[in-house]
Parts: C-alpha cells; structure tokens; sequence
C-alpha cells in the first residue's frame, strides 16, 4: 500500500505488532495483522494504580487547582501535565466536568462546581522507585536506525518515567521533591508525585467528538452525556485535518513503528538507508503507546513521546494525545465507535 503526502508519518497499517490483546469489540481482521514479526518489546512499566476512593463522609470539595486537576484526571478528565496552575487545559477539562454535571460552564472553581467535585482521596501520594523501573532506563538513540536496534523505546530518565505514570509536568515532580538529585536516583527512593494512576472511565462511549479549533477530544455515552475528556493535537495544515464522520477501525496498544525512507525524503539518513526500518513499542515511540486506527487512510488516535507539547497544531494529521490519556481512551474504544471531526 502507498500513501502520499505527510499524513503518511502517522501509517501504521504497514506494519504493526500487537504487544497484548487488542482491546476492542472485535479482533482486527487477518488482513490487519502484519506479515512480519519485528523484535518483541521489552516487559512495560506496570502502570500505577489509581487511589482508592475515599468513604463518602470523608470526601471533601476540592479547595484548589492542584486538587481539581487531579480529581478530575481519576475521572478521565484530563487538563494535560499535572502542574497545580490553571491553564487553558485545565480549564477546558473542568468545561467538560460541569457539562457532564449539568453545571454552568464558567471553567472556573465556583461554589456549586466545587460542591460537585468532590476530592476522593488525598492529592499526593509516594512512589518507591524499584530495581525493575530502573533497569529498564535506556537512552533513545539519535538515529532512526539506531532506534530500530533497541529493545524498546523505553523512558530516558526516572523523572520522565514518574512523571508520565503520574501525568504529571516533569518541572512540577521536581518541584515536589526539591531534595533529589534526579541523575543519581537509586532503587528504594520515596519521590511525592500526585495520586493519579491508571483511570478506568466508568460507562461505554458511544461516539468519541473531536473539536479542532478547541483542540478537545471528548467521549460522550448514549445519552450524549461527556464521560471523558483529553486535549489533543493536530495538524498545522488546514488541509490535513479530516472533517465530518470517521470511524474506529483497530484499537492497539504498545504499537511498532514503520520509518519509511520515503516519507522522510529531506532526511540524508533516510536516503542513505533505502529500506523500511521497524522501531519497536515503547513511551518514546512516534507513535507512543497507542494506536486507534481510523477509516481515513493515513489517520489515527495515538500516543506521543511529548506529552508537554499536547494541545499544539503540530502533528501531520492524526490526533495526539499524551501517554496517559490515550491508554485511558484505549479502555473507551471499540472497533467501529463513531468519530465525529468538528471544525
């Protein structure tokens, strides 16, 4: 299959490899799965678990926007990089709450939103950095070939893998733990980092709605209500953003990456190489830890190694989402979930 044009950097049907069930209604069909195996990816960094709700007499209304931001990730609202300031995401994020709520959209944290947002469990919590985390910290490679031949597109650091379990601003984990020195960290460290882990949305998506002037993807149920809400990218060029009705046609996590000299013709690597590399799964993947394939040549929902740079007009066409949301919209998508790109 040839693609033309930049949306081709965001293909991945030319070859993927499924690291774990696909996580949708319907296995992809045969002519989905690749022809060639790449190399098996290392073991992945079990992702945190998300706090424990508190009983309902001891949860409280939220008193600032370190608390809100976090509350309303464990509710699958995400206001991008945890960073306890209110920012255009945040806000955004808290929009989508109090519509969901059936609130006053003012974005801010008004009496009636914060009597609505309760704080379930306390705000922080600690990680203890183990042996198996820390192994599996590796450099990435500065050349396409040289990333072909890793393992893994694994974390960098300690702090880019703490900060990404815990959809946190890598500024703000230092900020919290202003004593450590982050390039001499040994197994067994406690590091403060905001409670959120995992998020498991609670209800089915029935239709998933992208707002590209807003730069929002949201998953609404079957009664239209919002059950989820990230801030995502997409493309600079006006005439690489789909419009209209799409559709999900494969839902993969940890996927490989196909470089194809073709679409990097600016590249003197890529002439020089002349052939297809496969780069393996990992955070660091162009692709990050996700892929939800759309029925747009070309087109997806995926991860991405800059979560920092989440909510730009950056991408050649697909919709980006940071690490953390989009294996959050993983648990949300099914193979043929309605899309609808709205200007």
């Amino acid at each position: 299959m040839k693609l033309s044009g930049p949306s081709r950097l965001c293909w991945l049907a030319l070859t993927l490899w499924v690291a774990a069930p696909v996580r949708a209604n319907e296995d992809p069909a045969p002519s989905d799965r690749p022809e060639d195996t790449p190399a098996q990816p290392a073991e992945p960094v079990p992702a945190a678990d998300a706090p424990a709700a508190a009983p309902a007499d001891e949860a409280r209304p939220v008193e600032n926007w370190l608390e809100a931001q976090v509350e309303l990730a464990r509710r699958g609202f995400s206001g991008g990089s945890i960073d306890g300031v209110r920012g255009p995401q945040s806000a955004a994020a808290l929009r989508a709450f109090q519509r969901g709520a059936g609130l006053a959209e003012t974005g801010d944290l008004d009496k009636a939103t914060r009597e609505s947002l309760l704080l379930t469990a306390p705000a922080f919590t600690q990680h203890l950095l183990t042996a198996e985390e820390k192994a599996t910290i590796q450099p990435l490679a500065p050349t396409w070939l040289g990333k072909s031949e890793q393992s893994a597109l694994a974390y960098t650091s300690v702090l880019e893998l703490v900060a990404e379990l815990y959809h946190a601003s890598p500024n703000f984990v230092r900020r919290l733990n202003p004593a450590v020195n982050w390039d001499d960290l040994l197994p067994g460290v406690l590091l403060k980092v905001p409670a959120v882990g995992h998020v498991t949305v609670t209800g089915r998506a029935a239709q998933l709605q992208v707002r590209l002037a807003a730069h929002e993807l949201e998953a609404t149920d079957d009664t239209g209500r919002v059950i989820a809400h990230f801030p995502v990218s997409i493309a600079r060029m006006v005439e690489k953003r789909p419009l209209g009705e799409l559709h999900v046609t494969v839902v993969i996590p940890d996927p490989n990456y196909t470089f194809d000299p073709e679409v990097f013709p600016e590249s003197p690597e890529a002439r020089e190489l002349g052939r297809k590399l496969i780069v393996p799964p990992g955070p660091n993947n162009p692709v990050g830890v996700a892929w939800i394939g759309l029925d747009r040549t070309g087109y997806g929902i995926h991860g991405t190694p800059d979560p920092e740079k989440i909510g730009r007009t950056e991408s050649h066409g697909c919709f980006r989402l940071a690490n953390w949301d989009a294996r959050t919209l993983l648990g949300l998508a099914w193979t043929g979930l309605p899309v609808m790109v709205e200007p």
